[in-house]
């Protein structure tokens, strides 16, 4: 068959199928299913990455894996401290980056200070070194906590030339970071907050006023502050380079209740040993 001209395809064509009258379609009504997701062979728009069931990390006495330890347990938060946001708009960025246009990411909240949490899990592997088994505990993410009311779910926080609408399959936004170092921070404070981070880490002033580390063994954290604005911001690990998405959690109201950084990726939530799953 010859390629038809524009507007007369044969599937289409009253005149090519012999119909009278113009051909009228109806939508065909959906035949009830198990609820699932369209089959693979149906074609559906690239879906950006997904944030995985980031509040069981927060809940102790779940049981997660990382791929490389099998079984790893998630304790009780630790609280590292308190983030204070006079400008109403916080910041999530890498520190060792350019910030030519400010932080990487920012997000409005109510000014005023909020907790620092740390999410961790506890389990044993065998340590060649003393060949016996060891405990330990390990940062999984951290969390500025906006409100005591749970997280009902979870989004991307996105940049100013992010755009869902264009992204591939998994594709992630956040932050950037060639230090394998992120914060929290006052976004209005922002560059005096980072000239004092770099001064106090970087640059080792002594008796610096406005830096302060507060690194323990479990997590690297540094806090700086500044006197004229109030702000605050806290840096600390990730487990990398590279990017880093920023999740918002809501409540069911759909207000902002915590923004999470997971430092390692979100690893996979196991069954509870009664062979119930854990709660979302």
């Amino acid at each position: 068959m010859d390629r038809p001209a524009f507007g007369e395809w044969p599937l289409l064509s009253a005149r090519v199928h012999g119909f009278t009258e113009p051909p009228v379609f109806e939508a065909a009504e959906v035949a009830d299913g198990d609820g699932g997701e369209a089959p693979a062979s149906c074609w559906r728009p690239p879906r950006p990455a997904q944030p995985g069931r980031i509040g069981e990390l927060f809940r102790p006495g779940v049981r997660v894996t990382d791929g490389y330890h099998p079984e790893q347990t998630v304790v009780e938060p630790r609280r590292v401290g308190t983030v204070h946001v006079p400008s109403g708009l916080l910041a999530i960025s890498g520190l060792f980056t350019h910030h030519e246009n400010g932080p990487h990411i920012t997000v409005p909240i109510p000014p005023g200070e909020y907790v620092l949490d740390e999410a961790r899990v506890a389990y044993s592997y065998h340590c060649e070194w003393r060949d016996a088994e060891v405990d330990t505990t390990d940062p999984t993410a951290v969390r500025l906590l906006l409100s005591e009311t749970s997280a009902a779910s979870w989004e991307m926080a996105l940049g100013a030339d992010d755009d869902l609408r264009i992204f591939i399959e998994k594709q992630i936004a956040g932050f950037d970071t060639d230090g394998a170092t992120g914060c929290f921070a006052d976004a209005g404070s922002f560059e005096s907050l980072l000239s004092l981070f770099e001064r106090g880490l970087i640059d080792g002033e002594p008796d610096l006023h406005g830096y302060e580390d507060l690194t323990d063994g479990s997590m690297f954290i540094h806090r700086t502050w500044d006197t004229a604005t109030g702000g605050e911001l806290m840096a600390f690990a990730t487990t990398g380079d590279g990017t880093y998405p920023v999740w918002l959690g809501r409540s069911e109201a759909g207000e902002l209740v915590s923004v999470v950084v997971l430092i390692e990726g979100m690893p996979q939530v196991l069954p509870e040993r009664d062979g119930a799953t854990a709660d979302l």
